[in-house]
């Protein structure tokens, strides 16, 4: 049976970790990246780089006339499916490369699932949405949100290749081995590529979610009622982060075991506070 290590971060109590999980170490965060990708997007929108209503095609070799926007992408109302069709089973990002996103754009009327305004949790919604924040800033994804974000609010230890040395992988069955990761730096990564140290998941959710100090929380995250979070899942990574409207917040991080149980664990977390 995996070892299942876990970082547990919280604003009442120091850091706790268990399993050889680390506060230092780089982990895959998954979606969780989508709130930053929002917050990317409200940032250049209130800079006027971009509007939220901006049609998809003002940005991309989209067909005109799909009806959607880039807060449609946000919103997971675009109508398109959760996943980019034809992807592989073992590694299933690992081919979708930019090439490939502009092909399913150009023909993004005939992807789409549902009508623009519909529900339908998309990762595909968010790669669109990242490549035409590209294109309206001018540069890379990585840069974007560094400038955006993460300088803004002095938080490092975020990217999408942290070196060998500096990530922490699940551990695999066999003592002294770890599981290989998703490949996740393509067209996927703003949907869910990036890895982060768990101190630095804390530092985003403080500055984001409690202190506020880039305005009110973007369209990225999710809300219920008082509560702002996000979670996200890979392979073998799973996270849940999320902040009350009186200041109490959470992160955990775990490595291997279910993806629901660690939202459960963060979730019990901020009502025990």
């Amino acid at each position: 049976m995996r070892r299942t290590p876990t970082c547990v971060l919280t604003d009442a109590d120091p850091p706790r970790v268990t399993g050889g999980h680390a506060v230092d170490r780089h982990v895959q965060i998954g979606s969780l990246t989508k709130a930053l990708t929002g917050t990317v997007l409200a940032r250049m929108a209130e800079a006027g780089v971009l509007g939220l209503d901006d049609p998809v095609e003002r940005w991309l070799p989209a067909p005109p006339g799909t009806g959607i926007t880039l807060l449609h992408l946000a919103r997971h109302t675009s109508g398109l499916p959760r996943l980019p069709p034809g992807l592989g089973r073992h590694d299933p990002y690992a081919a979708f490369g930019r090439a490939e996103l502009l092909r399913l754009v150009r023909t993004l009327d005939t992807v789409a699932v549902r009508p623009p305004g519909e529900e339908e949790y998309s990762n595909l919604g968010y790669a669109v949405l990242g490549a035409a924040l590209a294109a309206a800033g001018g540069a890379g994804y990585e840069e974007l949100l560094e400038t955006h974000v993460l300088r803004p609010l002095d938080v490092t230890e975020v990217t999408a290749r942290p070196a060998p040395g500096q990530r922490l992988a699940a551990p695999g069955l066999l003592p002294g081995t770890r599981r290989r990761p998703w490949t996740m730096d393509g067209a996927i990564l703003p949907a869910g590529g990036l890895w982060a140290t768990p101190r630095a998941v804390a530092a985003l959710v403080v500055g984001l979610l409690v202190e506020r100090r880039l305005g009110e929380p973007a369209v990225g995250w999710q809300s219920a009622g008082p509560l702002y979070w996000h979670n996200g899942a890979t392979r073998d990574a799973s996270v849940f982060a999320g902040a009350m409207a009186d200041g109490r917040w959470v992160v955990v991080h775990r490595l291997n075991g279910r993806p629901d149980d660690t939202d459960r664990a963060g979730i019990d977390l901020l009502r025990r506070g």
